[in-house]
């Protein structure tokens, strides 16, 4: 089974916050004012993130999960 979740570029990520702003799930949090980290089983890969960050650090990977 596929499905698509946002992963964090630590790097290029400047802590704005705008991406757990817009988040409908609050799957994104700014960890210690250092960078965005996203709960895995709370994000749905929607991509509002990905957009919204000015950094560009956010991107909608597919990541397969095993059925249950």
């Amino acid at each position: 089974m596929k499905k698509k979740r946002a992963v964090v570029s630590k790097a290029s990520c400047v802590a704005c916050g705008a991406c757990g702003n817009v988040c409908p799930r609050d799957a994104v949090s700014v960890y210690k004012g250092c960078y965005a980290a996203v709960d895995p089983v709370k994000c749905i890969g929607c991509g509002l993130c990905s957009m919204t960050c000015p950094a560009n650090a956010i991107r909608v990977e597919e990541v397969f999960q095993e059925e249950v």
